[in-house]
Formats: C-alpha cells, structure tokens, sequence
C-alpha cells in the first residue's frame, strides 16, 4: 500500500530519492540508460533540481526555442560565463539524454518518441512533443552527402540550438572549424541491371531506398519502411536548353563582330591592369615604423618615430624588443645621434673590438674609456642667432626616441633585454655627459629613468663610466627630479643579481650634500637618501672614511647622527597606554539637605516665586542619575526653608508656591529629572535624578567654603559655609581661636585686624583641630604652640587665591585638607612628619585608597599610570617600514 501511494504521488512533491528512484524505473522500462550523478565542467549537476528549472520555463521545446536559454539556466549550477556555449550544450545533453522522455510522459502526459530518434541520437533538434518517426530524419549520412542525395531538414527548418559546440555563438568555439567528412571509395555495381520479375512485381518501377546508418536494405524489411521512403517519386526530367556556337561558317559576320569586340576588350582591360606592387597591403604598423627608423630618411623616421611614441604608451606593456630585432639598436643609433649637435662626431659601434677610433663604441663589452673621450672633444661653435627650424626639430624627435625606449624599458622583459646591450649602457653615458642645455632636460630625465630599470642587471664597479656619471649628476645637479632617480639607480644597481652592491669611491662631496637632504621635509627624497645612506654605510671602509671626515665644516657632517635619530621617529603614532593605580571612589551621598548660607538667604528672600525655589534647588541640589528624594521630602524642606521668613520684613515675595506646581518645576530645572511612583505595599512619590548637594553654591554656580574645624570633644565638623576665604579665615580666628579684634573695620577689610599681643607666646594648649590636623604635635619638626604659629598654618587650609571666574584655586600643597572638600581626611592618612601622605589617602570609610587629582572633586576619580609609546610604522614581516 506505501507503494502504491508513492506512485501516485505527484513528481513535483517527491524528495530527491523518490525522484531518483521514479526516474531509474522509467529508464529501465523504456531500456535506456541513466546517468545517475552527470558533471557538466567538474561540476555535479542535481537531476530533480534541473528538471524543474526547466519545467518553470515551460519544458525542453520551449528553452530549446529560446534564445540563450540553457546559458542562464547553466547559471543555477555555477557554471562560469566562460566557454558559456560549450557548457549551456553539455548542460542541454544531460537533460535530453535523461530527462526529456520522462517530461513527455510525466508532464504532458503523452507516449515519448522511440529511442532511436530520441536518446540514441544528439541534442541538436527540438520540438520533442511533436517528433515522430514519419516526421523526423536524421542528417545525412556521409555516403549520402557524396551521393548528392538532397537533405531533408526536420519539420521545424529553423536552426534547432545556439549552444551546439562549434556555433558562431560561443566564443572558446569561434572559427573552429569541423573535420571534413570521410569519403567512401567508389565501388561499381557488378550486378546484373536486369530486373527479375519479382522486384517489379505489380508493375511498379523498382524504388530507391535510403536506410539509416549502420543498417542494409533487404526485401523482408521494405514493408516496414516509413511512407517518406516507400512512396519516393523520382524527379521529372528537365528539358535540355541548346544555344547554337556562332562559327565562319554558319554565321561568319557575327563572328568577326565578337573577334573584334574581344580585341577592345582586352586592351582595355590591359590599360587598366593593377601595376606590380599595388593592391598590397604591405606590412603592419610595427615591421612599417621599424623599417622606417632604420631607413635613414628623415621624413620616414619622424613618421617610425611618432608612431613609436603612441604604441609605446598605449601599448607598451605588450610591445617587446624581441620580438621586433634591431629596434632597440635604432633607437640608441638615432638617440646618440644628438652628439653631432655639441661635437664633430658620429658614433658607431664596433663589434669586432678591433677599431680603436675616437668614435668607435665597443659593442660587446662597453666603452670604458668613454668619459675621457667626451671630455676630450672639442665643443662646436655655435652661432648666437636664431635657430633654424631643422635642428629644434631634430631635439623633438631625438627626445620622442628617448621616450620610446624609456616606456618600453618599463616592462621587465625589455629592462632586461636592454641590460644585455651594451651600446645601451654607452647610449646613457653619452646623453648623460652632454653640456648643460635646457633643450636636454626632458632628454636626461627618460634616460635617468631608463637607467633605473636597467642598473639591477648590471654589475658596476668604481670605475665605471655610468656610475661615475650618475654621482656626478647627484653632486652637481639642482634638479630634484634628476637627484632622485640618480639615487634610485644607484641603489638599485645588480638588486636582482648575486653580487653586492658596493657603493664604493663616492666623492665627500656628494655624501655631504646627501646629509643636507635629510633636513628638508622631502619624504621621497630622504627615503631615497636614507636608501643611499644605508648601503653606502655597510661597507666598512666607509664607515672610517665617514668618521675621518665627520667634523670637517666643509661636508656639513655634524647634524647628521642627530639627524638620523630623529628619522627614527618618522611617521609615529602616538600610542597611550593607561593602567590604573587606584580604584575610583564613589560619590558618598549627603545625608541631609545643606543649610543655605546667610548671604545666599538674604539673596533668595529678596526674589519672587517662582524664581526663589528655583534659584535654591539649583543651589543645594545637584543632577545624580542613580539617586531618588521622595516628593514629600523634598516639599517639607522648601517649606521648612521659607515658611519662617513668609511673614517677616525680609521677605517681599508672595507666599509659597502650591505643591503641585513646586514639584513640577524641579522637571524644568533638572533636565533628567522625572516624578516617579513606586508601586508596592504603600505607593511612594519620589522625584528621580537628583540629590542634595554636599556643599551649596551661590547664584553664580560657585561653591561655598566649609569650615571643617572640629575640636576633639565634638562629633562633627563646624560645617559653616563662607563665600571667600577671607571670611573663613576670619570665621575661625574669632569663632574658633577667640583671637580679639583691634577694631571691627569692614567685613571686606577683615584679615589682619587682630590683636598681635602675646602672638609669639608659646601655649601649651594651642593646636590646630582642622579636619583632624596634627602639624602641631606630629610634625617634623614640631611648630612651637604660639597663635602666630597657628594664624599662618590655618591658611594651608584655605584656597590661595581666587581666579578670574571668581572660583576659588586649589592649595599648591597637595598633602592638606581642603575647604573645598567633599569630605575631610582620616588620622591614618597622615605620613611620618604630620602631613597628610597621598600615598595613604583612604576614604571617609577608612579603607578604600584614594588618590587626589583634583581638590574639588576628593576621592571620586581613579588614579591613572599612563605610559606614551610612539610606535613607528612597519611592514607585513614586522619590521621597520617608515622611510
């Protein structure tokens, strides 16, 4: 019954193994065979998946009709676009070999073709719903084509596949070509051509068959031949057209008449025959521009020489010297040619090593004379007049050669190829050692450049003409370009080779000149010189030669150690490290809500509602993310603060604000502060975001001054707030010390107003009990117990000074107790000479350290250890890559 059920299961909803199984059991009944796991490419290609791609693009016909079909459908199995038709016709083969019976019956549910007109041959046709055997014929046979048996094309008549193999279409197939069919060797029919009476039976004439490949006629079989092949009608015969010739004798007039127009005719196509020569192409562009260069005429040079320039730039990365023999040669003929416009001179290169002239140039091993030559000449006189334009002329094309030979001399083919020339390295030294001409300029630099891909296959000793010209460029040139790749050539010379690159006989001069360079703010150029510095510096001869001359004023040697140390640090980036030394300590709430000073009372009394509660909560209550007041509370103490004063000359503002409106107003004041209700066994309304303050501060956002004097038979500190220090200073010598007072003054006028009698007697009861100070009886040494003593020593307890905001400064002495402290220190923090120690600052706890970095906010931020690296830049190994 399981089975029975499966088979009825519609295709589309079978799992792969179904499918699979469904398909292999079709194949078996129709005895074909089944290709269970196809690869199109390397690639597996999902049989099930691939039949209903095709089945949602309306089947096998319909993607056959359409064009470039199987491409993208090839897409869904990560076919590459390369050889795109190759693989769109193997992908169509592995449907049609597999797939295509079992969609006609499965799909649309008709009986498929035979296999013999369907498997058994290729996927070149279409149509398969349609295809039968009376309809369908194969291709002809070879021995058809050869017999001149006319084809017969299937119904369709339109070409079946564009991404058959060897289509016009793909392009890994273009303009391949297919293998000529084999010709069978005539054999004549040795038979009898009389007829029996059997085979024309009826009265029929006896038929021609045609049978299919690999198969022979025979009579059993011709009663199942097809209806196309029994019913062949032969051609009718077609009437023979005969023309009469036209001779003397049967028309001798009209003959002479065509004797005579054939003789014009034939004049007139001799007058008008192609001349030797013409109608040929002639060579292509490169083998053209080559021979013209060397041809010696100079209007077909300036055409090989423009001509150069262009593919040179455009396609010189393609072009090489190889392939084209005697180009590079032509160029440096044509390039050393510009000698003859400073010297009487011609140069030519000698391969024989036999001619010593003066312009003879060793071909095979280079000139090594050739410096003393050039000096050797003499400069031609050049009239001051104005130049003539064949010679201007003759600058541009000799520079358009220069350029051609450095664009090609890029590739590293040629680059070698050149190194191998020795002319090539003569060709540099010459152009390099002419007088200075602003005509050159341009010419020197392709040449420089040239040399700055050709040194890395050369070896070049001390004494080597290039080499030695190369440092003179450097040490005689202002021309920043021509310093810079002077450098790059010498320090790139026989880089790719074994040997060294000894940087040897380097005039002072030109090291001087290279220390100098390490002052500007040239990034390309220090790091050509420093490139030149190093190598210049690992031989050790040098080295001694280096130090010897070190402090001679003349090679400006000094700053260059100095120099090269701060090099070091080129492109650093500045690195901080922080690691902690202390923990933070967290804010310490207040307990209670700070009283309002009495200057800042008389201030707020004087305001009107709303403006007096707002002014008081932004000065004794502070934003705190964390911290929550009830609403109850913080309206008792409003109430609290001005209730006594609401019916007192002092206040001139109306009553209190009604409760609502008051808590409302703290969400204007405090951005972040919201009225919350915290549900639970009784609802709580609290205000959340704020908290009182531990010190108040006035209307201009300054903090009050706390007096922290607590003598030892007290619990708390004084606590009393004073807006200067002079007024705290004054509070506790009157309030504290009981020191009298010459004359009241002014309470501006405060400080110094005391009675100095007995200032410098000594009392044994005389002690400082400011925030637990012990300076009097631990310290080393020990203050005599006098009150001028204790006068000066309170005010280490006080700001110094205040700034220009008006905000009070810290003590320049870390190791005393602010009076603008959150909290005062505890006796444990005191060090072995009385004063406070910052290394055992703890908390209000008595346990938690604490660092100071800032008097107004004790205890609250973390001590930090911060450490700057300046790190340089490096390269994918690790090492140093900056310059």
């Amino acid at each position: 019954m399981p089975h029975n059920e499966e088979a009825e299961k519609p295709t589309e909803e079978l799992d792969g193994e179904q499918f699979m199984q469904r398909l292999a059991a079709f194949h078996q009944e129709r005895g074909t065979t089944l290709e269970v796991a196809p690869r199109v490419h390397g690639k597996p290609i999902d049989l099930q998946k691939l039949y209903k791609i095709t089945l949602e693009q309306g089947g096998y016909d319909e993607v056959t009709r359409t064009r470039g079909a199987w491409r993208q459908l090839g897409l869904a199995f990560n076919l590459t676009t390369s050889n795109a038709g190759v693989y769109a016709f193997t992908l169509k083969t592995v449907y049609y070999k597999n797939l295509a019976a079992f969609e006609i019956k499965d799909h649309h549910h008709k009986t498929p073709p035979p296999k013999d007109i369907l498997e058994d041959l290729t996927a070149r046709g279409g149509d398969l719903l349609t295809r039968t055997v009376e309809n369908f014929r194969q291709a002809p046979t070879e021995d058809a084509e050869a017999s001149g048996e006319e084809e017969v094309s299937t119904p369709n008549g339109n070409k079946m596949d564009i991404d058959e193999p060897g289509s016009g279409t793909g392009r890994s197939t273009r303009g391949l070509r297919q293998a000529p069919p084999q010709r069978v060797l005539f054999q004549p029919d040795v038979s009898s051509s009389r007829q029996t009476r059997t085979a024309t039976s009826r009265g029929q004439s006896p038929q021609p068959t045609t049978s299919a490949p690999g198969n022979s006629y025979s009579a059993a079989s011709q009663h199942s031949m097809p209806n196309s092949i029994s019913n062949y009608e032969p051609r009718p015969p077609m009437p023979l057209t005969l023309r009469g010739v036209v001779t003397p004798a049967n028309n001798s007039t009209r003959f002479y008449q065509q004797v005579a127009q054939s003789q014009v005719g034939q004049k007139r196509k001799a007058k008008d025959m192609t001349k030797p020569g013409c109608g040929y192409e002639g060579p292509n562009i490169y083998v053209r521009t080559l021979q013209a260069l060397r041809s010696g005429i100079r209007e077909e040079q300036d055409y090989a020489l423009h001509h150069l320039v262009k593919i040179s730039h455009e396609r010189g990365d393609k072009f090489r010297f190889e392939a084209f023999p005697m180009l590079a040669e032509a160029l440096g003929e044509y390039i050393r040619g510009i000698t003859s416009e400073y010297y009487d001179i011609r140069w030519k290169v000698d391969y024989t090593e036999s001619d010593k002239s003066i312009n003879a140039l060793d071909g095979l091993n280079g000139t090594p004379d050739l410096v003393q030559r050039l000096k050797s000449l003499v400069r031609i006189d050049v009239a001051d007049e104005l130049e003539p334009k064949g010679k201007s002329m003759h600058f541009e094309k000799v520079k358009e050669a220069g350029l051609t030979m450095r664009n090609l001399s890029l590739m590293e083919d040629n680059a070698k190829y050149l190194a191998d020339m020795a002319e090539i390295r003569d060709t540099l030294t010459i152009v390099l050692s002419l007088p200075d001409d602003p005509r050159l300029v341009e010419l020197r630099h392709y040449m420089l450049d040239i040399a700055e891909m050709v040194t890395r296959y050369w070896v070049m000793p001390r004494n080597d003409p290039l080499y030695r010209i190369l440092l003179d460029e450097i040490n005689r040139s202002s021309d920043r370009g021509a310093i810079l790749t002077s450098l790059r050539a010498i320090c790139r010379i026989s880089m790719n080779l074994k040997d060294n690159n000894n940087l040897l006989s380097v005039p002072m001069t030109v090291v001087g000149k290279l220390a100098s360079y390490l002052l500007l703010q040239d990034e390309e150029l220090v790091g050509a010189t420093l490139d030149f510095m190093y190598q210049y510096t690992a031989v050790p001869s040098n080295v001694a030669i280096l130090l010897l001359h070190s402090n001679n004023p003349k090679y400006r040697l000094a700053p260059l150690m100095k120099e090269l140390c701060r090099l070091l640090r080129h492109g650093e980036v500045e690195v901080q490290v922080k690691s902690i030394l202390q923990q933070a300590i967290p804010d310490i709430p207040a307990e209670t809500i700070p009283d309002v000073p009495d200057d800042l009372l008389r201030q707020l009394l004087q305001m009107d509602e709303p403006e007096r509660s707002n002014t008081w909560l932004k000065c004794v209550f502070e934003e705190h993310k964390d911290s929550e007041i009830t609403q109850i509370a913080l309206w008792q103490a409003y109430q609290s603060r001005f209730t006594p004063f609401s019916n007192t000359a002092l206040a001139n503002a109306p009553g209190l604000l009604p409760a609502a409106e008051f808590i409302k107003n703290v969400s204007i004041i405090f951005e972040n502060a919201t009225a919350q209700v915290v549900n639970g066994t009784t609802s709580k309304f609290i205000i959340k975001g704020i908290r009182p303050r531990h010190i108040p501060i006035d209307t201009r956002q300054q903090p009050y001054l706390r007096c922290l004097w607590q003598p030892p038979s007290t619990t708390k500190p004084c606590n009393v707030f004073l807006p200067k220090p002079e007024d705290l200073y004054s509070h506790i010598l009157t309030a504290h010390l009981g020191v009298p007072r010459i004359s009241e003054g002014s309470s501006e006028d405060a400080t110094g107003k005391f009675d100095p009698s007995s200032a410098h007697t000594i009392n044994p009861s005389i002690e400082c009990h400011w925030s637990h100070c012990l300076r009097f009886t631990h310290g080393r040494p020990p203050l005599p117990r006098t009150k001028a003593n204790l006068a000066h020593h309170i005010k280490v307890h006080l700001p110094n000074n205040t700034t220009t905001s008006g905000k009070p400064k810290p003590l320049s002495s870390s190791n005393r107790t602010s009076a603008t402290a959150t909290y005062p220190f505890k006796p444990n923090t005191l060090g072995p000479h009385g004063a406070h120690d910052p290394r055992l600052l703890v908390g209000a706890d008595g346990r938690t350290p604490l660092t100071r970095t800032d008097v107004d906010n004790l205890g609250r931020d973390a001590a930090y250890h911060t450490i700057v690296y300046r790190n340089t830049p490096v390269d994918e190994h690790g090492d140093p890559a900056g310059l």
